[in-house]
């Protein structure tokens, strides 16, 4: 059996303990600090993916009504088309029957 523990050896054992102690507090608090950065970094990936969400259901919007001016433009343009197209026509009757009546 051994003997009891000299005052020595407790102080030693002590000292040990006190810096066991502050390696693995200093190690904790690196690991609190990376722990939050990460939590941090989360939160900001999760704000960016909302921002994207939103700006492409805008974006699909503004393309839709894209497609409406287009459509509406080439719909008046078709429509002026026919309004010169039956212009045209209707001066060269109007020209053709007026010659033969001569």
């Amino acid at each position: 059996m051994e003997g009891p523990i000299t005052r020595a050896e407790h102080e030693e054992f002590k000292l040990r303990m006190e810096a066991e102690h502050k390696r693995q507090s200093k190690r904790l608090s690196s690991l609190e600090t990376k722990v939050e950065e990460t939590h941090t970094l989360a939160l900001s990936v999760e704000k960016l993916a909302t921002n994207m969400e939103n700006m492409w259901q805008e974006l699909t919007r503004q393309g839709t009504r894209l497609d409406a001016i287009e459509k509406r433009d080439g719909e008046t343009w078709r429509g002026m088309k026919y309004y010169v197209l039956t212009a045209l026509l209707s001066l060269a009757l109007g020209f053709i029957a007026k010659s033969l009546s001569l």
